[in-house]
């Protein structure tokens, strides 16, 4: 076999110069077998031998054998060691212009080559991509869809390519849509359905695909789908259920395409999925809680769903998952009130349903992904709902586990929610209840570290809250704030010359309610109107906060930014600077 192996080698050689030699098939047969035999070794052979230079001739269409040409290339290319070879002898380029050829077992030879040559290589995938195989390939599909070989060759080049982002631009200028739900329709066996499941995911991860895939009747192929399995405990049934599922949902994250599924909430699928929240099925309920989540992606969705008893039907999947419960059904559940909540006629709505207290029974979960969806909810649900914040910021067993959450480090959306709940529940109750509720579990520290945050939206919050603990109840609040470096961090704020303009402002707001006279007291109701806080005379209990600011020099920081160019800063430095001078 060896000699055999050399032989067919050396012959080759001589054929890439001389054409007329009729033994090309023979060779090619001979390699075909040895590399049946012993693919690893005999691939050693052919790359030694140089002979794949001499494939780049051979792989026209005027080749008398270009589809076992391509096959042993195919076969080669299953060596990981063999693939850098091929591209070397500039096999690629004529290996995609074979895909223009007409005859099938060229094309599935060809496909095969191309698809082991860039096997997990993104570069060389993106190559394939950027001479415009994409375009061909679907064009193939068509032409060839009662070819289940090749067919199966397009769609597993379909899976590798559509990984790659450059590759949807392109899928999206092509009818990819559409030959794909025409050929998941034909599909009986659960392998080929699965093989065309892999194509569509990553597809659909595309918003102008997803609308494609909706217009093709994608999603009344996956409503069967789910129909047929749903009540089935095969294993085949169980993982098309679950990929039918999750595919739905992941065509709701298009705006165009959810909305066009929604069809102001009387869309047949619409319906369906709220059907799937009451089923026994862990899988549907999860799928409907997260295509809810997703529905309610604008206010107006959100609306008609709340005016049409949504939220009870979420509060009642809660309620079967509270004890030892699916914690991937609890966060979707939470994502959709969490979404639902925040249009603002909405709030008082869900509120009066019992949305909060269904939220709170999660309070003991030990999941993050729960904690961060449950402190999400509530903190939609109080924003400016004066009533509901004092309530939920008087709870106690609330705010200990908000306070406990702050110090979630290895959490940083838990920590970073519990932080903006905690300041929510002061700014929207005004409550010195709630400040004393908030300052008894430890909380006011988090407050203060809040303020130094990366996120500006996070530091005006916490100065806010922290303007109405002064303004409400400083001498409760005094010693924590004194512990926390309150002070110094607010002349660190407007030293900064990268805080922004509404934290030097905030900031300055700030030192003046510790301040608590002079000229603060005869702009207070204007600070009401400009920022909406309430802020009162605050008597004795500042004494520790006033040195601490006058100690720290702020009337030089604070005169500086009277040239602030922004105008509100540069007023409110003025007034601040009066204060100061006044008091000191």
């Amino acid at each position: 076999m060896a000699d055999n192996l050399s032989d067919a080698l050396k012959k080759l050689k001589i054929t890439a110069v001389d054409s007329t030699a009729d033994s090309l098939e023979g060779c090619l047969d001979c390699l075909l077998q040895a590399l049946a035999q012993n693919n690893t070794e005999t691939s050693e052979k052919i790359q030694k031998s140089g002979i794949l230079q001499v494939f780049a001739s051979l792989l026209t269409p005027q080749s008398s054998c270009p589809a076992k040409v391509a096959n042993i290339i195919a076969e080669v290319a299953k060596n990981e060691f063999m693939r850098n070879p091929c591209v070397d002898a500039g096999l690629i380029p004529p290996l995609v212009q074979l895909l223009n050829c007409k005859d099938q077992e060229v094309l599935l030879q060809t496909g095969r080559a191309l698809g082991n040559i860039c096997y997990d290589s993104h570069t060389l995938q993106s190559q394939l991509i950027n001479m415009g195989v994409i375009p061909t390939l679907v064009k193939l599909l068509g032409i060839h869809c009662q070819n289940s070989a090749l067919t199966e060759m397009c769609l597993v080049a379909f899976g590798n390519l559509a990984e790659l982002e450059s590759s949807k631009e392109q899928f999206a200028y092509t009818n990819i849509a559409e030959e794909l739900v025409k050929l998941f329709r034909k599909q009986i066996e659960h392998d080929k359905k699965e093989m065309i499941f892999e194509v569509l995911a990553p597809l659909a991860e595309n918003d102008i695909i997803k609308l494609q895939l909706v217009e093709a009747g994608l999603v009344e192929c996956l409503l069967e789908i789910v129909q047929k399995t749903v009540d089935s405990d095969k294993e085949d049934d169980v993982a098309e259920l679950k990929t039918a599922s999750d595919l739905m949902v992941l065509l709701l994250l298009g705006d165009e395409s959810m909305q066009k599924l929604f069809e102001g909430g009387k869309g047949s699928v619409f319906q369906r999925v709220l059907l799937w929240i009451p089923s026994n099925s862990h899988q549907l309920q999860l799928a409907g809680a997260l295509a809810i989540a997703n529905f309610a992606r604008n206010d107006g969705n959100c609306i008609h769903m709340v005016d049409n008893g949504i939220v009870q039907k979420l509060m009642d999947l809660l309620d079967r998952h509270v004890e030892d419960g699916n914690v991937t059904v609890q966060h979707a559940a939470l994502s959709a009130l969490r979404n639902l909540a925040i249009p603002v006629v909405n709030k008082a709505k869900m509120l009066s349903a019992g949305v909060a207290e269904a939220v709170l029974k999660f309070l003991r979960s030990e999941m993050p992904p729960v904690q961060f969806k449950l402190l999400g909810t509530l903190r939609m649900l109080i924003d400016a709902q004066a009533e509901a914040a004092e309530q939920l910021g008087k709870n106690v067993k609330l705010v200990e586990r908000l306070v406990e959450w702050c110090e979630a480090k290895d959490h940083a959306g838990v920590m970073g929610e519990s932080n903006r709940l905690l300041s929510a529940l002061i700014r929207h109750s005004k409550s010195k209840d709630v400040i004393r509720t908030i300052v008894q579990s430890g909380g006011i520290k988090h407050l203060v570290t809040m303020a130094t945050s990366e996120h500006v939206i996070m530091q005006n919050e916490a100065l806010v809250a922290l303007a109405l603990i002064a303004a409400l109840e400083l001498a409760t609040a005094e010693k924590d704030l004194e512990s926390a470096q309150l002070v110094q961090i607010l002349h660190r704020l407007l030293s900064d010359e990268r805080s922004a303009p509404e934290i030097k402002y905030n900031s300055m707001v700030l030192i003046c309610a510790l301040m608590g006279s002079g000229p603060f007291l005869a702009h207070r109701q204007r600070l009401r109107r400009e920022v909406g806080l309430l802020l009162f005379v605050l008597g004795d209990d500042k004494e520790l906060l006033h040195k601490e600011v006058q100690s720290l020099a702020f009337l030089d920081v604070v005169s500086k930014l009277r040239s602030h160019e922004n105008k509100t800063v540069a007023q409110q430095a003025s007034l601040t600077e009066q204060t100061l001078a006044v008091e000191s």
